[in-house]
């Protein structure tokens, strides 16, 4: 009984001992936290990039629809009964190349019969010069009367006629014999074919027999608002553009399934009249087609360098947040390394980064990597955006 308090007064000094280690583990973890000298926590690091003013290319995409280089639709020029498709559908076919055979032998009888009448003038003529040859010599010793002289000279010219009309007569003849024969105007892909063998086509029908397209190079028409086009125009006329001094302006294509096409295109031409239902110009570029891989009424993209922005700075798109009314802005590391908000003028997207026009000027470093851990007006320390990632992830651990 005379042990017990003690016992108590020894259980209470070690309680007392430990809360005592444990305060100044605390304290130490602490002081760890605060710094060496238990002052202000460092300030954090920051990747930054420096703003560098250049001239940027504007780079529009556009969407649009490829189409054939040149379209011909083949239509008879005679009628008759076909006797022979000389092409398969699908396949390339030369300029010059029959495709139809049109049944030909009335046209033929035609221009053998032309070439008997043309033969018969002939013959006639022959007979009127001889007999105006002769009757000028017997006028003279007035073996003849005058009469009969000037008979004979007008039998002369109205022979002459015939054996022109005769021979215009054999010429439609052998055109119209030709025409049996329908030929390729163009050299391309031939399409599907609308009759067979034993069908009657008329001339100049209104159907096609079949079509024609040549796709190697091939057209991209383009569309374009004519606002867009129009603030274009006004940033250039304000200096804030300058138009690229290229005669034929460079275009990148991306297909449907988002792959870029190959070969680079070129700017043929700009419409002059805005569409009034759509409220858009068109542009016209030629691409090269060698492959085929093009095919007319393909929906594609087009990227074409419409002009370029002078003392523009290219922003990292991580480096740019937005206010609450949707402003883009983005954070600098001022003088004395505090960190400073600016609202900026962003124009278009080129790549992974703004183009920024208004509210940067070259020099300036931007934050891009450590933007969780900073606020305006914040002391930081600014390095290279490559090498703040190993500080960043240390001062993370």
């Amino acid at each position: 009984m005379q042990n017990r308090p003690q016992l108590l007064f020894k259980t209470l000094a070690v309680a007392l001992a430990g809360a005592t280690i444990l305060a100044s583990c605390s304290g130490g973890e602490q002081t760890g936290q605060a710094g060496p000298a238990g002052g202000p926590p460092p300030a954090p690091t920051v990747g930054v990039v420096v703003a560098v003013a250049e001239s940027v290319p504007l780079v529009s995409e556009l969407p649009g629809r490829t189409s054939p280089y040149m379209v011909a639709e083949l239509r008879p020029q005679v009628t008759g009964l076909v006797q022979k498709r000389l092409f398969t559908e699908g396949s390339e076919v030369k300029a010059g190349q029959t495709l139809y055979q049109i049944d030909a032998s009335t046209y033929r009888a035609a221009h053998d019969s032309a070439k008997a009448s043309h033969a018969r003038a002939e013959a006639n003529l022959y007979s009127a010069r001889l007999k105006a040859t002769r009757y000028a010599d017997l006028v003279k010793i007035d073996a003849v009367s005058k009469q009969a002289n000037d008979d004979a000279v007008a039998a002369l010219k109205q022979a002459e006629a015939d054996v022109a009309s005769a021979r215009a007569a054999v010429e439609t003849a052998r055109i119209n014999l030709d025409f049996t024969s329908v030929t390729s105007p163009i050299s391309g892909r031939i399409g599907r074919s609308a009759v067979t063998p034993g069908a009657l086509v008329t001339a100049n029908q209104a159907t096609a027999l079949a079509t024609v397209q040549q796709l190697d190079p091939i057209y991209v028409d383009l569309t374009q608002s004519s606002a867009e086009l129009l603030g274009l125009r006004r940033a250039m006329e304000a200096g804030k553009l300058k138009s690229s001094s290229a005669k034929a302006v460079p275009v990148q294509l991306v297909l449907e399934d988002g792959t870029q096409y190959a070969a680079e295109g070129k700017l043929a031409f700009s419409e002059v009249t805005v569409d009034q239902g759509t409220g858009s110009v068109t542009l016209r570029a030629v691409f090269p087609n060698p492959k085929g891989e093009l095919l007319p009424g393909m929906y594609v993209r087009a990227k074409l360098a419409q002009g370029e922005a002078d003392n523009a700075i290219l922003v990292p798109h991580a480096a740019v947040s937005r206010d609450p009314r949707g402003n883009p802005m983005v954070m600098v590391a001022g003088a004395e390394n505090k960190v400073e908000a600016r609202m900026i003028t962003t124009t278009r997207s080129l790549g992974d980064k703004w183009v920024v026009t208004d509210g940067l000027a070259a020099g300036d470093r931007i934050i891009v990597d450590g933007l969780q851990r900073i606020r305006p007006g914040a002391t930081v320390q600014p390095q290279e955006a490559g090498a703040a990632a190993p500080a960043a992830a240390s001062a993370a651990k």
